[in-house]
């Protein structure tokens, strides 16, 4: 029997469910899950390996209309995943329309590769609901295979992946087989300070600020870890250090310890807080921090 492997891109509008998703594809916890939209900034690639497979996935920021020149970044990553998919997931849910950024399914809908609408959260809803929403996708999307799922049930989702299977082109791995993620470790440390920013800060807050790994030294048993939370006002900064260095202490515990689960290490973190005023819609801080403007 033969070797598969292939790219499987994931995009939709911002809180669909496509990070809770990815994670349960790859079995790897890799991209930010929480309730809030727009968490997902960069395209973030984890890959699944068997014996006579390798899936590698692309999760991508949520679907857009740009305000700033980070989210023109943001939508740039989710249409490169248009250009190099074997397999595209688009993922939806019980309570969006078909009608929302119809310019960009309208380049899913000229795609030439396998797509597969999966609609997301049908736990909250019923099987009447349901039928009339997989005929409006049907609808605007004739050509795709529509599948009702339950990320936060872990319901459908070995069907999407036995599907994904079956659509996979036979090739040889594009990465070793004990790989599986594109990125490297401070990008996690990033990622996982980030989602706990956006867990315990309200309002603007959380979509203001980039964090930086000044250094990331690993030794047998430990990291340690300097990291730089930027924010773009001098208020925004009073508020992530909190009254005393409170909230900023309560961040870094809580990032701490899901660092430790990560790593599998003891993590020894030091943050602090700096201001980049206006970053996010900043040409020079963008290409800094890592965002494609192109």
């Amino acid at each position: 029997m033969g070797h598969k492997a292939g790219f499987v891109n994931i995009v939709g509008n911002p809180n669909v469910g496509k990070s809770t998703l990815m994670n349960l594809l790859v079995g790897e916890r890799i991209s930010i899950a929480t309730f809030k939209a727009q968490t997902t900034r960069h395209r973030i690639m984890g890959i699944l390996n068997t014996d006579d497979m390798q899936i590698c996935f692309s999760d991508t920021p949520g679907v857009l209309k740009p305000n700033y020149k980070l989210q023109e970044s943001m939508l740039n990553f989710s249409e490169s995943a248009l250009q190099d998919a074997d397999v595209l997931l688009y993922v939806t849910d019980m309570v969006e329309t078909p009608d929302k950024n119809q310019d960009f399914l309208a380049k899913v809908a000229r795609m030439a590769v396998p797509v597969l609408v999966l609609i997301n959260k049908i736990d909250l809803s019923d099987q009447k609901a349901l039928t009339s929403k997989v005929e409006e996708w049907h609808e605007v999307l004739p050509q795709a295979e529509i599948i009702p799922i339950s990320a936060l049930c872990k319901f459908n989702v070995d069907t999407v992946l036995g599907r994904i299977r079956d659509l996979l082109p036979d090739s040889p791995p594009y990465f070793g087989k004990e790989q599986w993620t594109d990125k490297p470790a401070r990008f996690f440390v990033t990622e996982i300070i980030r989602e706990k920013i956006l867990l315990y800060y309200d309002k603007e807050i959380p979509y203001s600020v980039e964090v930086v790994v000044e250094q990331f030294k690993e030794e047998e048993h430990h990291i340690r870890i300097h990291a730089v939370i930027f924010v773009e006002r001098e208020s925004q900064k009073g508020i992530i250090i909190g009254h005393r260095g409170v909230a900023l202490k309560k961040v870094s515990t809580e990032a701490r310890k899901a660092l430790e689960t990560f790593f599998g290490k003891s993590i020894y973190l030091e943050t602090f807080v700096k201001v980049d005023k206006d970053w996010r819609s900043s040409e020079r801080a963008l290409k800094m921090y890592g965002y494609n403007l192109e």
